[in-house]
């Protein structure tokens, strides 16, 4: 299934076969790499936006995991997962194929060294959150939706959400059924937030946050591949750690950012774990720090780690493999 440079096949109409290795291959990335994180994934989002004051908190990540499984079983896990994929593909995929193409572009104006593979990822970064913000935010609703964690009900007189209790943890929900899939949450969204422009929300947050990791993520991966790999010594193994390092370095630096975007993404939901609702970004960072501390600001960071490390490997592995098959004579 190798493309070549001479493939008529239709996919190629219009985008060169290189380019459309990229894509593939960094869809697959991302899914492969989303999907074994996925109970870690949920859990960071969950810590991030639980009430700091509540007894019932979900602390310390194994215990956590536990409680998890047991409140909601293997769905639990998987909550959110699918739009989570659903999103990562396009995402990894615009990035990847994004960032190959800057760095074609600066090659072209001069040396690729590490300041043009920071500017390359970060624009890399930029693009693909704007091409699937809605996906990621409403993944992130779904993924504390059902969570046992405390709500205050906000709702207006207008609202149509039911409250009723919820058979998973025995809580009350303000989520139908019909609610809690990716295409109630997105019309629960568009309807009582605003429109469209709800389905943004948090989006200036997170694309400053995710230019810098984005950027560290690829100029740190290309550093360390530099100096791990070995003439004829690329072995899977290096290949692997040359990405857990790249991700950790990347997520520990921008990891503020990540809390202030789910910080803004679940502000509005009708009934929420958040204790104050903030009006932007700045009022988030200002109130995290009034209530919380500097260590409000990394809320969720272990468990992010343990998540990190696994997924941008095999993220990078995923992509190089994919990319290799497709483009091999």
């Amino acid at each position: 299934m190798a493309f070549s440079s001479e493939s008529k096949n239709p996919l190629f109409a219009f985008v060169s076969p290189q380019v459309a290795s990229y894509f593939i291959a960094g869809g697959c990335a991302g899914a492969a790499s989303r999907t074994v994180v996925s109970p870690l994934e949920r859990l960071k989002i969950i810590q991030q936006v639980q009430p700091r004051s509540s007894k019932s908190q979900y602390k310390g990540v194994w215990k956590s995991l536990v409680r998890m499984w047991k409140e909601e079983g293997f769905r639990g896990y998987m909550r959110g997962n699918g739009i989570n994929c659903l999103r990562i593909v396009p995402y990894s995929a615009v990035q990847f194929t994004t960032y190959e193409q800057l760095k074609k572009w600066f090659t072209k104006h001069g040396e690729l060294d590490t300041p043009k593979r920071l500017a390359s990822g970060a624009l890399a970064g930029i693009t693909s959150v704007c091409a699937t913000y809605p996906l990621d935010l409403v993944r992130a609703r779904l993924s504390i939706a059902t969570a046992s964690i405390p709500i205050t009900q906000l709702q207006s007189a207008s609202s149509s959400a039911v409250i009723a209790p919820n058979p998973a943890n025995g809580l009350h929900s303000a989520y139908t059924p019909a609610e809690l899939t990716i295409l109630g949450m997105t019309m629960k969204i568009a309807r009582e937030e605003g429109g469209i422009r709800g389905l943004y929300r948090g989006l200036v947050t997170t694309a400053f946050g995710v230019a810098p990791y984005v950027g560290i993520n690829f100029a740190s991966y290309e550093f360390f591949r530099g100096m791990i790999y070995e003439e004829g010594k690329t072995s899977v193994a290096r290949k692997l750690l040359c990405g857990a390092l790249a991700g950790s370095l990347s997520q520990t630096l921008t990891y503020p950012f990540d809390v202030l975007r789910r910080k803004m993404q679940v502000t509005g939901m009708k009934s929420s774990a958040l204790e104050i609702k903030y009006t932007g970004a700045v009022d988030a960072l200002l109130g995290i720090l009034r209530t919380e501390g500097i260590q409000g600001l990394y809320r969720g960071l272990w468990p992010n780690l343990l998540k990190v490390a696994p997924s941008i490997a095999t993220s990078f592995f995923t992509y190089e493999l994919v990319k290799d098959f497709l483009i091999s004579p």
